[in-house]
């Protein structure tokens, strides 16, 4: 199998969107209802007005989330019947939205796209990009939060393979050279463990390095990290890990990192008291919100 025979396959997978009975037209009719009357710009806290055009720089700040809680929030997704990365979808709408986004939150997300075993061993660019709602209207517990948002992911997953670029043709949003169409966030969980790389005799660390671009306004990138057992007999604990990237034209690295912490903070929260509505998670440290107190906001 060659990537061209992939292309041509899913040309005839998809059909002519022209035949509303085909793949592609059904997939057209569900995204322009699932995305209808989505904001077309999220507010975010930005630092410095959005520029016309983008230079698309960027920075990185640190995320990280302790195991402990990291295991809370795999058991909240067991128990709520969703997947860890529902879970991270709700909370990242959450402190958004506690920075004024709203309570319509599109966040995006990319899916592998390797929907076959044939497809496995092949190289070739296969990711593609999906636009994921979270309604925070009414103020719904997390719980119930998570049943809105395991909803529409399982239907969105569903018709993934339809190309963002034909998504984003057929609804037509308010082209602006300064935004990315239908979403501003994105949102990444790696969560597969990769091999290690072993070779005789040498140490090997992984280390990643930033590339300086920023192809989002922001960019949470999330990953499992192993931590090694204290002792022989302990399990093996996993923390959550990855860098949040920043438009540097946007924001200050301060603010990158104070949105991290806060994205950490409210996840905290939300794993240990799922059954709050999701207006009571206070996103602010205490010493954050004893400055502000004491500046009169």
């Amino acid at each position: 199998v060659q990537y061209a025979d992939y292309t041509l396959w899913q040309r005839e997978l998809l059909g002519d969107d022209g035949d509303p009975e085909s793949p592609v037209a059904r997939r057209l009719a569900f995204w322009r209802d699932a995305l209808r009357g989505a904001p077309d710009l999220l507010e975010l806290p930005l630092d410095r007005p959005r520029p016309t055009v983008p230079d698309h720089r960027g920075g990185a700040v640190p995320f990280d989330l302790p195991a402990d809680a990291y295991a809370r929030l795999g058991a909240l997704a067991r128990d709520a019947g969703c997947t860890p990365f529902m879970v991270l979808q709700a909370a990242l709408a959450v402190t958004l939205r506690a920075h004024g986004a709203g309570t319509d939150i599109p966040l995006g997300t990319a899916v592998a796209g390797r929907t076959d075993e044939a497809l496995d061993e092949l190289v070739g660019f296969f990711v593609n990009t999906v636009v994921l709602r979270t309604d925070l209207s009414g103020n719904p517990t997390f719980r119930e939060l998570l049943r809105r948002v395991a909803a529409f992911d399982l239907a969105a997953f569903d018709r993934a393979d339809l190309p963002f670029e034909r998504l984003v043709e057929e609804l037509n949003p308010d082209r602006s050279g300064g935004h990315h169409p239908l979403f501003q966030t994105m949102l990444v969980l790696q969560n597969q463990r990769t091999a290690a790389l072993d070779l005789p005799g040498v140490t090997v660390r992984d280390r990643s390095r930033h590339t300086g671009i920023s192809k989002f306004d922001l960019t949470f990138s999330l990953v499992e990290v192993p931590e090694t057992p204290q002792t022989p007999e302990a399990r093996e604990a996993v923390r959550l890990g990855g860098h949040l990237e920043y438009a540097t034209e946007l924001f200050e690295p301060a603010t990158a990192r104070a949105l991290a912490d806060r994205f950490a903070r409210v996840l905290t929260h939300a794993v240990a008291e799922p059954d709050r509505a999701v207006d009571d998670f206070d996103p602010l440290a205490p010493e954050e919100r004893a400055d502000l107190l004491e500046r009169g906001r």
